[in-house]
């Protein structure tokens, strides 16, 4: 197992997110201080507030991606669509990896509101997240 990939996991034990887990494994290699990191990933966790959209690892993982090849000129479309097609590239590695990039796809239930599961060993026994987060952090590693 790789480093970000560990610490990632080690996060997600610790109470965060998978948003939070997968991103603040980066926050060091980008200059982010670890509060600020937990604070820009914290409302992706869930599929984005709990709403089981776009898992919060894949969305991380898309976070990082922008912090190290994003773009920034408003009228450069081939920069805009290469970044793009990288985005969709991971996207695809990830559901090769796991089935879907969606939250209530990857877990098999939709959303029962805005309150966080009480994190518990039972919790940790019984989701699958942290193996996502493992997946997502090992996915942008590699990129």
């Amino acid at each position: 197992m790789q480093e970000k990939e560990l610490r990632a996991r080690e996060l997600f034990r610790e109470g965060r997110n998978c948003a939070q887990a997968v991103f603040c494994a980066f926050c060091e290699d980008y200059g982010i201080d670890f509060e600020t990191g937990l604070k820009l990933s914290s409302s992706f966790g869930g599929g984005m507030g709990k709403l089981r959209e776009v898992c919060g690892a894949v969305s991380a993982m898309f976070m990082i991606a922008g912090l190290k090849y994003g773009y920034i000129s408003k009228d450069d479309l081939d920069e805009k669509t290469n970044h793009y097609k990288l985005i969709q590239e991971l996207a695809q590695k990830f559901k090769a990896e796991n089935g879907s990039i969606i939250c209530r796809e990857l877990l098999g239930e939709d959303s029962d509101g805005y309150v966080p599961q009480k994190r518990d060993e039972k919790y940790y026994q019984t989701r699958p997240c942290e193996d996502y987060i493992a997946s997502a952090a090992r996915i942008i590693d590699k990129m």
